[in-house]
């Protein structure tokens, strides 16, 4: 699967990532630098966040519908 961004989203990517390099580490990047940096972290690491992201969703909902279970349920 992949990840694909709207243009706005990248773009606003792109200026933190030119943010952080600015104010953490004293140097500035440029556009182009910053867009390869953001691609290059969506390519590997945001399969990875996805992933847990949708684990942690799934378990959220699934304690719900546990808790939804208990409340609808009258005992016999």
């Amino acid at each position: 699967m992949e990840i694909k961004l709207s243009n706005g989203r990248k773009a606003i990517m792109v200026e933190e990532v030119q943010s952080y390099f600015r104010d953490e580490m004293d140097e500035s990047i440029g556009d182009l630098k910053a867009e390869i940096f953001v691609d290059f972290f969506i390519e590997k690491l945001g399969p990875k966040i996805y992933n847990q992201a949708i684990s942690d969703a799934n378990n959220f909902i699934q304690e719900k519908l546990i808790d939804l279970e208990s409340i609808l349920y009258v005992p016999e």
